[in-house]
């Protein structure tokens, strides 16, 4: 009979090493031992021992990787990892396995003024489409995160600026959630996500600290601060979005007026262009016609850049990020509107502040919140995995 697990024990090291070895290849999906020795800190005899262990058990398995070098991924039995991207006008679900490649995904668009049950309702749908067409089932589901599109205060998963959201007014998104689809989820804000997925796989990935603008339907931003998504106290950390620009502007929907997302974005853009252009604008319509020399598009979106990065250099003044990283529909624009942002970021940044940080396009995309949500599940589903694997090791 083995000893206590107590916190000096060989027994909680052993447990706490192993911990970090699966927090690393949920992290990462798959890496060498020699590169699980060096992110986690440990001796390559300790990280074989413990490959040695989880492999024994079914819980990893070696595979081949570039060249003739063999890597360490999470199995196919540890589980699926599902994501979900609730935006303003779509649902994204995807099932990932936990070496994060995408096994199916599905989407479906949203309508005006959608209710938090009527969401769900497409939400749970999507789940169960999902995990059909890969043959699984929801006790396969090891960890579930969500993105929505507002603040949300992550002890308690409630929405925190419920005019922002109208539709969940009301609602702990979490709890609601979790009691829809049966399993738990952890929900976080659509930046936070993009955030948290650029640095582990994106254009953020190797910096400590950055930041994620975000310019879609909605403006926000994605810190991240010392490797880890810095949320404050409440959850609202980042919403730059509603940073007022000018007291006397156009209302928000967040109730203020002159916010800078009133300036910067999607809507804003295709609002001033609809006039000479017509209906039906797209923002991927708004960039080809720029780079077709349209001048009107040009100068919409390089004023957009000029607007967006005063608030950029804002950014840096108080955070100082190595990379701020823009994604959302206005990446699109490329140096369209990069070019006229970094020159203001130049003009009103604190060189020290600004000198050696670089602004680029976000890689990944339009995919970033749903591989966010994706990585915020396995985040969170590392402690619970590793107390099953430990349970299952003393059965």
């Amino acid at each position: 009979m083995s000893g206590p697990l107590g916190p000096g024990s060989q027994a909680a090291l052993r447990n706490a090493n192993q911990q970090r070895v699966v927090a690393l290849l949920q992290s990462f999906g798959e890496l060498t031992q020699a590169q699980l020795a060096r992110e986690a800190g440990l001796a390559p005899a300790t990280v074989s021992n413990i490959v040695r262990q989880l492999t024994s058990t079914g819980s990893v398995v070696l595979a081949d990787g570039p060249g003739r070098g063999r890597v360490v991924r999470l199995a196919r039995a540890a589980g699926l990892a599902m994501g979900i991207d609730y935006g303003h006008r779509h649902i994204t679900v995807a099932a990932a396995d936990m070496s994060h490649q995408i096994l199916a995904e599905r989407r479906v668009v949203l309508g005006p003024s959608v209710s938090a049950d009527q969401g769900l309702d497409q939400v749970v749908i999507l789940f169960d489409q999902v995990l059909e067409e890969i043959g699984g089932f929801r006790s396969d589901v090891a960890s579930v995160g969500m993105g929505l599109p507002a603040p949300i205060n992550f002890r308690t998963g409630e929405v925190g600026a419920l005019s922002i959201l109208p539709g969940w007014v009301g609602a702990n998104a979490a709890e609601l959630a979790s009691y829809r689809l049966g399993v738990p989820v952890v929900v976080d804000n659509d930046a936070n996500l993009g955030a948290l997925a650029e640095h582990t796989w994106g254009a953020g990935r190797g910096f400590d600290d950055v930041a994620y603008f975000k310019m879609s339907e909605g403006v926000g931003a994605g810190l991240i601060v010392e490797g880890k998504v810095f949320r404050g106290t409440d959850g609202t950390a980042g919403e730059i979005g509603h940073t007022t620009v000018d007291e006397f502007g156009a209302v928000c929907r967040c109730g203020n007026r002159g916010c800078l997302e009133t300036m910067v974005a999607a809507r804003s853009v295709i609002d001033l262009l609809e006039p000479r252009h017509g209906p039906g604008l797209t923002i991927a319509r708004v960039v080809e016609m720029a780079t077709a020399g349209d001048v009107a598009s040009v100068r919409v979106l390089a004023d957009t850049g000029r607007q967006a990065g005063v608030a950029v250099a804002n950014l840096c003044n108080l955070f100082n990020p190595s990379r701020v990283v823009i994604g959302g529909e206005l990446a699109l624009a490329g140096d369209l509107l990069f070019a006229p942002m970094r020159e203001m970021v130049r003009r009103c940044g604190i060189p020290s502040a600004t000198a050696r940080m670089e602004i680029v396009a976000a890689e990944l995309g339009s995919r970033s919140g749903l591989l966010g949500a994706i990585a915020l599940g396995l985040l969170d589903a590392v402690p619970h995995y590793m107390n099953a694997t430990a349970a299952g090791s003393a059965d």
